[in-house]
């Protein structure tokens, strides 16, 4: 005799034709939690938005249409005087803020991504308070130590401008960039670093030839930190720079001054050129930022 096999079969609907309960019931697409969240989203857009505007389009007005006044006026008469003077009077400080930011960046990256290996895999006496100390570095605050910082840097001698800053970004930048990498440098696996060592490789070369090639995540999050805040640093270029030698910042201050009372168009404009730079590193980079920031986050 054979078996019996139950099998659950759909039931018909009206038309004769078997129900699938797999499929899912669609959604309202228009329900309204949905048009709530999308109406806030839209609102805070244009209120982050609306300062984007009065640049733009203040940046394209002439001496006279550019005023408090008229500040959400479209021009009267659209020009670029004021873009080709901005960039006259900012590029030369461009330049020498892309000669500022790059090594400053690549430098305090490098080092943090040393510190941050040793600090996390390389157990020693102190350690925990050398870390601890290395931290203690982001909470002083820059005006603090300004001035002595200031007579320091004269009596070692080092020129004012580019060099002085790149000195001061990449020592202010190390306890952050540590920090980062430290915190990545966790959640490699320690059977990593035990298969390096039975194989006869030292501290450095374990780094050098395993833990730096896995590491391209936090030196994306590192690079995009530095840039963006050696870039927008207006504190040391007031204190270690002058108008001939100073970063984009400083050269920005000094436009805007100058227009104040003429032109409220070239200060616009100049704004623009001033934060394009970084405005381009989070588009081109932004996803690889955020990634970079969760890839240390969960151990797995």
């Amino acid at each position: 005799m054979t078996d019996v096999v139950a099998t659950s079969v759909p039931a018909p609907d009206t038309a004769g034709r078997p129900i699938d309960l797999h499929r899912s019931v669609p959604k309202n697409r228009f329900s309204l939690g949905r048009t709530l969240k999308y109406a806030a989203l839209i609102f805070f857009v244009v209120i982050v938005l609306i300062p984007v505007y009065v640049l733009l389009v203040t940046s394209f007005k002439g001496t006279g249409d550019a005023s408090p006044a008229r500040a959400w006026a479209l021009p009267e008469i659209w020009t670029l005087d004021n873009w080709q003077t901005a960039w006259t009077a900012l590029s030369p400080a461009i330049l020498r803020t892309l000669q500022m930011v790059v090594p400053s960046a690549i430098i305090a990256a490098f080092l943090g991504s040393l510190n941050g290996f040793v600090l996390s895999r390389w157990s020693f006496k102190g350690s925990n308070l050398v870390f601890t100390l290395i931290l203690f570095g982001m909470f002083i605050p820059y005006q603090a130590v300004m001035i002595p910082l200031n007579q320091l840097v004269l009596d070692l001698g080092i020129p004012s401008g580019v060099p002085s800053l790149i000195l001061l970004h990449v020592v202010y930048g190390i306890p952050i960039t540590t920090l980062i990498f430290r915190n990545y440098y966790m959640t490699v696996p320690h059977e990593l670093i035990e298969a390096a060592r039975v194989d006869g490789a030292g501290m450095f070369r374990t780094y050098w030839s395993i833990i730096l090639p896995i590491s391209i995540p936090s030196f994306v999050v590192v690079l995009i930190w530095q840039f963006t805040s050696s870039w927008n640093d207006f504190l040391f270029a007031v204190f270690f720079s002058s108008s001939q030698n100073g970063p984009v910042t400083l050269a920005l201050n000094n436009l805007a001054n100058g227009a104040l009372l003429q032109n409220y168009g070239v200060s616009m404009a100049g704004a623009l050129f001033a934060s394009l730079p970084t405005l381009l590193v989070y588009i081109i980079l932004g996803k690889y930022f955020i990634g970079g920031l969760m890839s240390g986050s969960v151990k797995g």
